[in-house]
């Protein structure tokens, strides 16, 4: 991987109707919005291709997932090449008869497959019915050689786990994707809604300055019901980017497509990390109760 000083990312925000194709033409679109907006490694929200797939355990939407060499991925191959940029690609992967996945692919600047990362952490909450759909990823926590630097991709659910952010910065990441659905049920927003916002940005934030990286996270915004017996779910928007102290380089509105550019500074990376030398002083000899479910008493 050629050395540079930084290079730029970009987060799609989308609003997601109930046309697939629609869905991809738009999403080609702000991809191009982003290139042109000088970014150079582009990520799409979480299952983009759709309104949110999971708000029921229904089994004809496993008809929708598609495996890696199939048409989304390819599409956005073809573009990458054409356009010179990275793209991050969520989609509905089929492994298998009844083994799917919710996966994104890594796409080069040449259009080349640098690999995929399978969701590691698979909800199964009121409307996000996960479990019934995916299988949890298989594939470790992976960083990619793009041409302008090192990336790792986690998806949502992920976000809330420390860990996974963590080892993608142990491998040498410099920012950090999560493409997401979340959202709020419209009868908790009220009372629920401003504090789970909070909470959904703060602990990424807080992942960027564990860890001394930037951490993009791309969301879907509007109501979106798919099904006339639900209430659905409204999703916030509020994609953002995040630099390695925690701080809004880029935030979304909760109500427009955007696309939000910045500069991975490198050079600043480092200079974050030697004042704050969290991975110098990390106690490796001490944490081997991370890999035990739970601990009764002290940890070993």
């Amino acid at each position: 991987m050629p050395e540079n000083t930084g290079y730029r990312i970009a987060a799609v925000q989308m609003r997601m109707g109930p046309d697939e194709q629609e869905n991809q033409a738009r999403a080609v679109d702000l991809v191009r919005q982003a290139a042109a907006q000088g970014g150079q490694v582009i990520c799409l929200p979480e299952l983009y291709q759709w309104p949110y797939l999971c708000q029921k355990e229904d089994i004809t939407l496993f008809d929708l997932a598609e495996p890696a060499d199939g048409p989304a991925v390819t599409a956005f191959r073809t573009l990458a090449a054409e356009l010179g940029v990275a793209v991050i690609v969520p989609f509905f992967e089929r492994r298998g008869p009844g083994l799917c996945h919710n996966t994104a692919a890594v796409i080069d600047a040449d259009g080349a497959l640098l690999g995929l990362y399978r969701k590691m952490h698979i909800p199964d909450d009121p409307a996000y019915y996960e479990k019934y759909y995916f299988a949890p990823g298989d594939l470790g926590f992976r960083t990619f050689d793009t041409a302008f630097g090192r990336v790792a991709v986690l998806i949502c659910w992920d976000q809330w786990y420390p860990e996974g952010a963590r080892l993608a910065a142990l491998s040498g990441a410099t920012s950090l994707f999560y493409p997401t659905a979340i959202g709020w049920h419209p009868a908790e927003k009220e009372q629920h809604g401003a504090l789970q916002h909070n909470a959904w940005q703060t602990v990424q934030r807080g992942h960027a300055v564990a860890n001394g990286i930037y951490v993009a996270a791309p969301n879907r915004f509007g109501l979106e019901r798919p099904y006339a017996d639900l209430p659905g779910i409204e999703f916030w928007g509020g994609s953002f980017i995040a630099g390695p102290q925690g701080e809004l380089v880029a935030e979304a509105s909760s109500d427009n497509e955007e696309v939000l550019v910045s500069e991975v500074d490198t050079v600043h990376l480092e200079e974050v990390r030697r004042n704050w030398p969290f991975f110098r002083d990390r106690r490796v000899d001490a944490y081997g109760g991370l890999t035990r479910r739970w601990l009764d008493g002290s940890p070993e």
